[in-house]
């Protein structure tokens, strides 16, 4: 007999039990509409700090779930806090995912990560996990714990609370229970029992915060205790569903490093771009702008703001500028719609938007446009820091600019750039001298000069630039300077 043939299909169920992986068993209860296998779970780690790479993971992945429409996004949680204005912010970025939202507190969610667990519809937490601790705390100036003055931790524990009652009050919890966590002049009391004393700040384990009380028999806070993240999954309903777990990049720390330095970028690019136009060849400065230009884009990827795909609108833009300036002189057109596009580019790339989201609210039905009371439904993009950042460095670079274009081709330093960057092609000093014996000469345009453009002296065509004046393709001109590597001429 054929003996391999139980080994073979033993392989085979092994290679169809790895097959199905991420393939949960589907409850009994499975909701109606979309099956199993249709439905979407996105799980987002929450590890560390509450500090802006956090915030980053968070962002790109609830605008994942988003794109995806998923059903469900998961916070799986292990945190000792943070930053409050970090915590407000994924508060407005959780808000914004239109499925179900929930937290497993996968070991502790202290301080601002208790914070963010409320702004979810739904806590889960793992067995001996704890949530709570939420008082505010002041860092000193060597990164340790310092004690917080008496009138400034009544100022932060009002705002702090204000900011979290709404969360808590959205999501159907109790609000004194969130407020225990925060305020510890607080006491929390339920059927008679006190759970946390005055004086003390609101701690709980996961069987604390799944109790029960009151006549409904309503939990204190957590929905129960599961195993791990695809228990919830199936206690969720969701059982069956493709999970798709999002990893964090790793470089959400050099994010936040690029995102305070962009305008410094920006200028660099600006610049860095500028000489390489006004130079032969390709050269150090080229690649010191596009250098820099590549650290603003990316920075804007690992911040989970705008997509990678604006890059390669900034490189149509910037080949459009150089058809313009080197291939069809005088067009305007075309250097317009670089110039938009550049822009544009660098604005979008830095900018907050979310997938599948309108900018503006929806209507009514009744012709009437105006925002949904219950949930959020649009969010139009803050523009505010890429176009801040933007006219930070144009304000810059002008000046820069125009010393550059004063001085620096005087001095042997771009000389030295120029001539070793420049392959096949001539000198500074060669183009110089060229300029200079031009000087008088007379030619016909070839195309409108405007103010810069095209002119045959002889054989050679040139590239030329007016005083400002406009001159139509066939007209008769003079070279009576240059500037800088154009020509400069009037008509005769």
């Amino acid at each position: 007999m054929k003996t391999w043939l139980p080994p073979l299909a033993a392989l085979a169920a092994v290679l169809a039990s790895l097959g199905q992986a991420q393939e949960l068993e589907a409850p009994d209860d499975m909701p109606l509409g979309l099956t199993a296998a249709q439905k979407k779970v996105y799980v987002v780690p929450v590890r560390e700090d509450i500090m802006p790479p956090i915030l980053y993971v968070i962002r790109r992945g609830v605008k994942e779930a988003m794109s995806a429409e998923a059903d469900c996004l998961i916070l799986d949680m292990e945190t000792n806090g943070g930053r409050v204005d970090i915590t407000e912010e994924i508060f407005d970025i959780i808000g914004k995912f239109k499925g179900e939202t929930v937290t497993y507190v996968n070991k502790d969610a202290y301080s601002a990560g208790a914070f963010i667990a409320v702004a979810t519809e739904k806590i889960y937490m793992a067995p001996q996990s704890v949530i709570g601790a939420a008082a505010p705390i002041m860092m000193s100036p060597t990164g340790g714990v310092s004690e917080m003055p008496s009138t400034m931790e009544v100022k932060m524990n009002s705002a702090i609370r204000a900011k979290i009652r709404t969360q808590a009050e959205k999501n159907g919890y109790a609000v004194d229970v969130i407020e225990a966590m925060v305020d510890k002049t607080k006491k929390l009391e339920r059927d008679g029992k006190i759970i946390c004393e005055e004086g003390d700040i609101l701690t709980l384990t996961n069987l604390e915060a799944e109790a029960k009380y009151g006549e409904a028999q309503t939990r204190l806070l957590s929905s129960g205790t599961v195993e791990s993240i695809d228990a919830l999954i199936i206690e969720l309903g969701y059982g069956g569903s493709q999970r798709v777990d999002v990893a964090p990049l790793g470089v959400e720390a050099l994010g936040t490093w690029i995102n305070a330095i962009s305008p410094i970028l920006l200028l660099i690019g600006i610049i860095g771009l500028y000489i390489e136009f006004k130079t032969a060849g390709f050269g150090v400065f080229g690649a010191v702008g596009i250098a820099a230009l590549v650290l603003y884009f990316f920075g804007g990827y690992v911040s989970g703001l705008a997509g990678i795909e604006w890059v390669g609108i900034f490189l149509v833009g910037v080949a459009l500028v150089a058809v313009e300036l080197f291939l069809l002189p005088g067009t305007i057109f075309i250097g317009l719609i670089g110039v938009v596009c550049i822009f544009v580019a660098l604005i979008m790339g830095m900018t907050d938007m979310y997938p599948n989201m309108p900018w503006f609210p929806a209507g009514d039905g009744n012709g009437n446009s105006v925002p949904q009371i219950e949930g959020i439904h649009f969010a139009l993009p803050d523009f505010s820091r890429p176009i801040r950042d933007l006219l930070i460095a144009l304000a810059l670079s002008v000046p820069i600019i125009w010393a550059l274009a004063k001085y620096l081709p005087q001095t042997a330093l771009f000389a030295a750039f120029t001539s070793s960057a420049a392959s096949g092609v001539e000198s500074v000093a060669a183009v110089a001298a060229e300029l200079e014996s031009r000087l008088g000469q007379a030619g016909t345009s070839t195309t409108p000069l405007n103010p810069g453009g095209k002119v045959m002296f002889g054989d050679a065509l040139c590239n030329v630039i007016t005083q400002g004046e406009m001159i139509a393709a066939g007209t008769p001109v003079k070279v009576i300077g240059h500037r800088g590597s154009d020509l400069l001429v009037i008509e005769v």
